[in-house]
């Protein structure tokens, strides 16, 4: 019988499952199995464990202080990740989708620092060294760009203002920081849109096809 594969998957509400609602919110989240990870392991085969660690809101890796429930640094995802990391051990592989909530105008970041961002999550895969009290091997590592933003709804258009041209930047620049550190990339615009009615989230339809090409990935990747 084939060795379990450990899969951590680190990201935001598109990660979570946030299902998009006219009203933007409240709303609820998808089912587990509609869900883009857990698509991505039945499509993979039953030796893929999957470990969801996905939060609303999260970004790459800097607090954002309108998140008052959050506390502000709740939703950094860099002051999270080696928690999560140390928490999971041991991992075969971390894919990581974020920065569609760091183009948030009062955040004040382009394409280029949220990228920087996206490279500080994965500094924390590779320089893990076995964790805490282990001797783990640092896990491999899949960096995701997310798709570009759709047309917003009334209750996401300001606090999304501008956001478009920056998710549109973010594709090439992932790629490139998943090259330098020795990732692999995963372009998730180049399968999919934003395409839930709120113009932020992913239709059912959407998180099966990024399920779908996740998998590809990550039979590459483990084998």
């Amino acid at each position: 019988m084939a060795a379990t594969k450990r899969v951590l998957c680190f990201g935001d509400s598109n990660t979570w499952g946030f299902m998009p609602v006219p009203h933007g919110a409240p709303t609820h989240r998808y089912p587990r199995e509609k869900r883009w990870p857990h698509v991505m392991a039945a499509a993979v085969g039953p030796h893929i464990e999957v470990i969801e660690e996905a939060l609303n809101g999260r970004t790459t890796d800097t607090p954002d202080p309108a998140l008052a429930l959050l506390g502000g640094v709740g939703a950094d995802g860099s002051a999270y990740l080696p928690v999560a990391l140390a928490s999971h051990l041991p991992l075969d592989l971390v894919i990581v989708m974020l920065g569609t909530n760091d183009v948030k105008p009062h955040l004040g970041r382009d394409a280029g620092r949220i990228a920087q961002g996206a490279k500080k999550l994965l500094d924390h895969c590779r320089t893990l060294d076995g964790g805490i009290g282990t001797v783990y091997a640092n896990p491999k590592m899949l960096l995701i760009a997310p798709p570009p933003l759709g047309r917003l709804s009334d209750y996401f258009a300001e606090m999304f203002a501008g956001g478009h041209a920056k998710t549109v930047a973010m594709a090439p620049l992932y790629e490139a920081v998943a090259r330098l550190v020795g990732a692999e990339f995963l372009d998730a615009g180049a399968h999919i849109e934003t395409d839930g009615v709120d113009g932020v989230h992913l239709s059912e339809d959407a998180q099966r096809k990024l399920g779908l090409a996740a998998a590809e990935k990550v039979r590459a990747i483990l084998g």
